[in-house]
């Protein structure tokens, strides 16, 4: 059940996103700053892929690197396919790598190309916690790429205060809110000392003030 606290924030939030008449289409962004923790040491960061509930309101973008059968398979379902023949041009090309990078939410991969990419890519994908997933014999490719484009990431890196996104004001209030409560709990259970490792949760949009909910 969503937490009432939460929709009550949402409700406000969308009403003042309402009075600011932008243009384009605010995401709902959520800010999470946590306390008692040495970030210091990566034990203690934050590093979670959700899926939401009702959808990021703007669907992910997925890159893939395949080839043969899976290549040919996939390449309606992703945004991008990378083959095998370009990782050495790309690796040359890293103005151009770093932009592809930045553009794309997830990165998956034919399982024996993992290592080639992390020979000649990984020092992009790496820093930006984008090293692809490995897509396991076999698999489902379809319905992996329709969970990747519903899943957020949440990383603190070495920062006490991060954030991500839980839709856009599009969404309704109710879909808002379920998506905002499943971040929450992700993030308690991948905490030390679940909320009281948790200094304060913020909810605003793009442009908007902040609410508090934590």
């Amino acid at each position: 059940m969503t937490d009432k606290k939460t929709i009550e924030v949402v409700k406000k939030i969308l009403d003042e996103s309402k009075k600011l008449n932008r243009k384009f289409k605010q995401n709902i962004d959520v800010v999470i700053n946590l306390k008692n923790l040495d970030l210091n040491d990566p034990k203690n960061r934050v590093d979670e892929e959700i899926i939401l509930p009702k959808g990021r309101g703007k669907e992910a973008t997925v890159t893939l690197f395949a080839s043969g059968d899976l290549a040919i398979k996939s390449k309606k379902h992703v945004d991008l396919l990378i083959k095998p023949e370009e990782l050495e041009d790309l690796s040359k090309e890293k103005k151009k790598f770093k932009k592809i990078v930045d553009n794309h939410d997830f990165f998956i991969a034919e399982a024996p190309l993992m290592p080639t990419i992390g020979k000649t890519l990984g020092t992009v994908l790496g820093p930006r916690g984008k090293m692809p997933k490995p897509v396991p014999p076999h698999a489902d490719i379809s319905g992996m790429i329709k969970n990747l484009r519903n899943t957020i990431k949440l990383r603190s890196k070495s920062s006490k205060t991060f954030h991500t996104i839980a839709g856009n004001v599009e969404m309704s209030e109710e879909d808002i809110s379920e998506n905002i409560d499943v971040i929450i709990k992700r993030l308690e259970g991948s905490l030390e000392r679940g909320r009281m490792n948790i200094g304060s949760v913020y909810v605003k949009t793009t442009m908007g003030p902040s609410e508090r909910i934590i």
